[in-house]
């Protein structure tokens, strides 16, 4: 059983954030990892991710209305499709009227508010069909207090010294927390996990607070999971990168995420990039990554859009994040430019009307998709810092791979800049966004407007 002063090391968060981002457990970096082994789907080389939140989807809130939307994601280009949690949620000690996803009270079951299992097998294979992969939300840390494994193994929860079922911490009230300690829970854990791959035939899970999870069951699940077929793994975590040796094949890029909020509010420089990317180059093993996004479910219900946190970066920005090592994440909504912030234990309404940003992100897609130096993992190339003669300001760097060369260079300031960029040779390039073919030379000039950016494709 694990002791109440233990979990009272968790952060105080507010429930309404969901998943939580701090570890409880010792920190491993580059000099405690070990070999990775975590199987690599070929088909995620160059994917990119997309969040699905059913409820706020469409006015119905069901996977049949969602499933009308699945040709407009396949010409944007996304290929993976992380479905937020699907499953029934808990009425007892619920937040607001529909409560939290991420209580849950059947792990093998779906949200009747979202339709049938029939229908959500139909979407699966629809979307299979369509050449999407899917993925499902896994909340392993603990369950909602009317799931029917505390009224049938209290053991599998932590309890204090009375024997009460006790939440993970006093904020996360309208759930309670599970006990890895108990091999049982661990059996039904993992055989919920694995209906899901065998019986619907999902191809993946994003594990929501993987650290609140000891690492060697993630290591076991992956392995049971993998011999029922290959499956991609997302770690909602950025501090135990012992998670991505066994079990995960990449983790949340939450530090980057706010050090681009920081520079687009003016707080930090383009020398701050260049050292965030520096050390990930350290931390990270060959073959290992983090997921890079401008917004997702989190964020945008907490801290606000991502025009709110950005402001006129906001496309500067989601370059950045397609290019930079890592899958780039698309949260429902962004194709739309999205200015509001969903409730999350509410109904909540989108307007698909206007698909102002579907073209940009449909480009930026394309782009990651088309130069192989841009790929995910060891399918991509390394990225090389180049030298800028307005470092604080201006940032630069080239990936290549096989004989793929990109240049990225960008204004992270709020004013127009003109610069000197160190390339490492000269030759003919493609500016992509604008078509143009330069010349550029090992110490070229560029003018960037303000938060201007530019892509060369070496041709």
């Amino acid at each position: 059983m694990k002791k109440l002063t233990q979990l009272m090391i968790l952060p105080l968060l507010i429930w309404s954030m969901v998943s939580c981002q701090a570890p409880v457990k010792k920190v491993a970096t580059e000099t405690t990892a070990i070999s990775v082994t975590a199987n690599v789907p070929e088909w995620s080389k160059n994917a990119v991710m997309y969040e699905v939140n059913v409820r706020q989807y469409t006015p119905e809130g069901t996977f049949k209305a969602f499933e009308t939307h699945l040709p407009r994601l396949k010409e944007l280009g996304v290929d993976i499709l992380w479905f937020m949690p699907i499953y029934p949620i808990s009425e007892k000690n619920r937040k607001g009227k529909l409560g939290s996803y991420y209580s849950i009270r059947d792990y093998k079951a779906v949200n009747p508010e979202f339709g049938t299992m029939d229908d959500f097998k139909a979407l699966v294979s629809k979307a299979h069909e369509m050449g999407f992969k899917v993925m499902l939300d896994w909340v392993g840390n603990h369950s909602g207090w009317d799931n029917q494994w505390i009224m049938d193994h209290k053991d599998w929860y932590t309890q204090d010294a009375k024997g009460n079922v006790i939440p993970p911490n006093p904020d996360w009230s309208d759930v309670a927390d599970l006990n890895y300690d108990n091999k049982g829970l661990r059996k039904g854990m993992l055989d919920a996990l694995k209906f899901w791959v065998k019986d619907i035939q999902v191809d993946g899970y994003r594990c929501d607070y993987a650290g609140g999870v000891p690492t060697d069951f993630w290591e076991s699940a992956r392995a049971s999971l993998d011999s029922i077929k290959p499956v991609y793994m997302l770690a909602e975590n950025q501090d135990q990168m012992d998670l991505l040796n066994k079990a995960f094949n990449v983790n949340y890029g939450w530090a980057f995420h706010h050090l681009m909020n920081e520079v687009a509010q003016g707080k930090k420089t383009a020398l701050d990039i260049d050292s965030s990317l520096v050390r990930t180059e350290r931390t990270y093993q060959v073959g290992t990554y983090s997921l890079q996004f401008l917004t997702n479910h989190d964020e945008n219900s907490n801290a606000g859009t991502e025009f709110e946190r950005m402001g006129n970066a906001v496309k500067t920005m989601a370059v950045l994040s397609f290019t930079v090592p890592g899958m780039p994440l698309i949260y429902t909504g962004q194709e739309i430019g999205m200015k509001k912030k969903l409730l999350f234990f509410e109904k909540d309404q989108i307007d698909w009307s206007n698909l102002e940003m579907q073209q940009f992100y449909q480009k930026l897609i394309k782009l990651k998709k088309d130069e192989v130096a841009l790929w995910n993992g060891t399918a991509g190339g390394k990225l090389s810092i180049l030298q800028t003669s307005v470092p604080a300001k201006i940032m630069a760097f080239t990936r290549e791979k096989d004989n793929n060369q990109v240049i990225a260079v960008f204004n992270m300031s709020a004013e127009p800049v003109e610069a000197t960029i160190a390339l490492p040779q000269a030759g003919d390039y493609q500016e992509y966004f604008s078509g143009e073919l330069n010349k550029l030379d090992k110490g070229t000039s560029l003018k960037l407007d303000k938060w201007g950016y530019k892509i060369f494709v070496r041709k």
